[in-house]
């Protein structure tokens, strides 16, 4: 009995393992199917891997937001970067976050390199650090100009492109559509946005909107003539040959002049402005070499001279960096990232307190002076109030007076220290016993 059971046994396993086999055979078969083959190159054309750096810089991006200073620059950056990555919101933060994580990377390395060679004096490092902060501008700026030259150098061919559209369809806006299709990069979005301008109900205000926003004035000189072509209709020069396509012609030579000078500067000035402020992190490396060479060099540096002439280069230092930066200016057209909507100037003026004081050094209305102020806001094109210029006036004036107080106290206190804790030397200038 025992041996009939163990033989069912085998049997029914024998079955199972043929059962399982032809199904696998069947299941293979429909798997190298046609429509399998799709559905599984769709599917692995979605899936991520364990490891992706376009959710890494998106969930640094959130983390970057909470934290108070850097969010103050993430922002900065966002707001140049939205122009040019017009209703792209996931490019946008990527294209932040990339910069910001980059920016910390370079900067991060500084403030400790800062931190171990003027850690013996506090007043000298609180400086230093307080100047990385227009270094933190440069390195941002100069990331963000990379994008803003790649933009440039991308609607010389985006106008190769158009030029053949155009023979092809002899309309604009088809043509700008029909290239903006074709094209991937950043400069079609912006060939999108002109196009949504030109079919548009109102296509001469939608325009005027644009002029406010595009990334540079190659983008608004295309934008024009697009549309008045449209409205008004293309018309043959003396040469027989297009009006709209002789001046695409000249807005592409303008460009390519453009990118030569802008290539020139970036040669010229290649780490010139970072050079710049490296001579500030040996001050404090200099003074304790010469200290322990040359014991007389004790009575200047620890002294009221030597803290005055260390200042003195920081400022001349300050003074070189922002000449640097403001030749290294490649002339684009700046963005506003300013909120003058409700900027930090309101908020303060709400306060009641504030707004006495500063009506009390503000010119009456419908004086002399304030006639004269408003008109030198207006001729200067500036967006400020009255209210938020003397506000300025008057943060400027305390934090001034507040710099002024903290280095005089520091430099009779350094004089004080020195009288009673700095022993007279014993070494005359060739090190010998007096």
């Amino acid at each position: 009995m025992s041996n009939e059971i163990l033989l069912y046994i085998v049997i029914a396993a024998v079955a199972l393992l043929a059962i399982i086999v032809i199904a696998y055979i069947i299941l293979n078969k429909k798997m190298q199917s046609s429509e399998m083959k799709q559905i599984k190159a769709l599917r692995q054309g979605t899936q991520k891997s364990s490891f992706s750096s376009e959710i890494l810089f998106q969930k640094l991006y959130l983390q970057y937001r909470k934290i108070p200073v850097i969010k103050r620059y993430l922002l900065k950056i966002r707001r140049r970067l939205e122009i040019t990555n017009i209703d792209d919101e996931y490019l946008t933060r990527k294209q932040a976050s990339q910069i910001m994580t980059k920016t910390l990377c370079a900067v991060i390395p500084i403030t400790i390199a800062i931190i171990i060679f003027t850690k013996s004096n506090p007043l000298l490092m609180g400086i230093i650090l307080i100047f990385e902060l227009f270094l933190l501008d440069t390195i941002i700026d100069g990331m963000v100009d990379k994008i803003d030259n790649n933009l440039l150098k991308q609607q010389i061919d985006f106008f190769s492109e158009i030029r053949h559209n155009y023979h092809e369809c002899n309309m604009v806006e088809e043509a700008i559509y029909q290239t903006a299709q074709e094209n991937e990069t950043e400069i079609s979005r912006q060939a999108e946005k002109i196009y949504e301008i030109l079919i548009s109900d109102d296509p001469e205000m939608e325009l005027e909107k644009y002029y406010d926003i595009a990334p540079n004035s190659y983008l608004k000189e295309f934008a024009g003539i697009s549309y008045l072509t449209k409205e008004f209709g293309d018309r043959k020069t003396d040469t027989s040959s297009s009006l709209y396509l002789k001046n695409l012609t000249n807005i592409t030579q303008e460009m390519q002049l453009e990118i030569l000078k802008r290539d020139k500067l970036d040669y010229v000035f290649q780490s010139l402005s970072v050079i710049s402020v490296v001579p500030m992190l040996f001050l404090e490396t200099i003074k304790n070499w010469s200290v322990n060479q040359f014991s007389f060099t004790k009575s200047f540096y620890f002294g009221k001279q030597g803290l005055i002439v260390q200042i003195l280069i920081l400022l001349i230092t300050a003074i070189c960096y922002m000449l640097t930066r403001k030749l290294k200016d490649n002339g684009s057209v700046s963005t506003a990232t300013k909120n003058y909507e409700n900027p930090w100037q309101q908020k303060l003026y709400k306060n009641k307190i504030v707004k006495q004081i500063v009506n009390m050094f503000m010119p009456k209305p419908r004086t002399k002076d304030y006639r004269k102020i408003k008109e030198l806001l207006k001729d200067a094109a500036s967006k400020l109030k009255m209210e938020w210029l003397y506000i300025n006036r008057l943060s400027i004036c305390i934090v001034t007076f507040l710099i002024s107080f903290i280095m005089f106290y520091q430099l009779h206190k350094v004089s004080i220290d020195y009288v009673y804790t700095q022993p007279t030397t014993e070494y005359d200038i060739l090190r010998r016993n007096v």
